[in-house]
């Protein structure tokens, strides 16, 4: 992690391409394996939330990484808007997802399109979405970044391999939209074991690439 550190300080003083989903509407329970997202809050917030006033971008909330979404994935292609016979989660149960997904809508919108697909309750999805989430080290460079930087792709996914030692670069996808960082995935098994990414979950980044400080 030294030298990731070093290469950030220095810097601190100077689009996706992804397969077609299937049809929507596959049975429920029936993928490969997951992709968790993990998207840069304040990236998000510079392009999309900010001009939503979403409550995720307030100033001192301190958020870096946040949950995007964890999604069923087959070996070519996704399921999404599942058919399944669990219920949809009840406002309490998605509220208690925002520190996770950033906000509560969100965690209904990514129950929606991909938690019916995992075979799973709602509360079963959330709990699983969580312990994926809390099974990955996020590098500490990134949660006290302070300042807008500019740095190499790769770095990004460096800081995440040292971080994680049990994590292989071809587990690991760092994708961006129009020169920043937009999100690390991260390929897991259906017991959340980690194992390789397919081309499909989206184009490494290549370059120089922006992150926004944490607000």
């Amino acid at each position: 992690m030294r030298w990731i550190v070093l290469a950030l300080v220095g810097l601190l003083t100077t689009p996706v391409v992804t397969a077609v989903a299937r049809a929507e509407g596959e049975r429920a329970g029936d993928f490969d394996y997951y992709v968790m997202a993990l998207s840069w809050s304040a990236n998000w917030c510079a392009a999309t939330g900010d001009a939503r006033d979403d409550p995720q971008c307030d100033a001192g909330r301190g958020i870096d990484f946040v949950l995007h979404g964890l999604w069923p994935q087959y070996e070519d292609g996704w399921p999404s808007f599942c058919r399944t016979v669990e219920r949809d989660p009840p406002r309490a149960l998605t509220a208690a997802q925002a520190d996770l997904f950033g906000g509560a809508g969100a965690a209904f919108y990514q129950w929606k399109k991909h938690g019916r697909c995992a075979g799973l309750s709602a509360g079963d999805y959330f709990r699983t979405a969580r312990e994926a989430f809390d099974s990955v080290t996020i590098p500490e460079v990134f949660t006290r970044l302070r300042q807008d930087i500019r740095l190499p792709a790769d770095v990004v996914e460096e800081a995440f391999l040292e971080a994680n030692p049990a994590l292989s670069p071809d587990g690991v996808v760092v994708t961006c939209r129009d020169g920043m960082v937009q999100e690390v995935r991260i390929c897991l098994t259906p017991d959340l074991e980690l194992r390789r990414c397919n081309a499909d979950v989206g184009r490494v980044c290549r370059g120089t690439v922006g992150m926004e400080a944490v607000r």
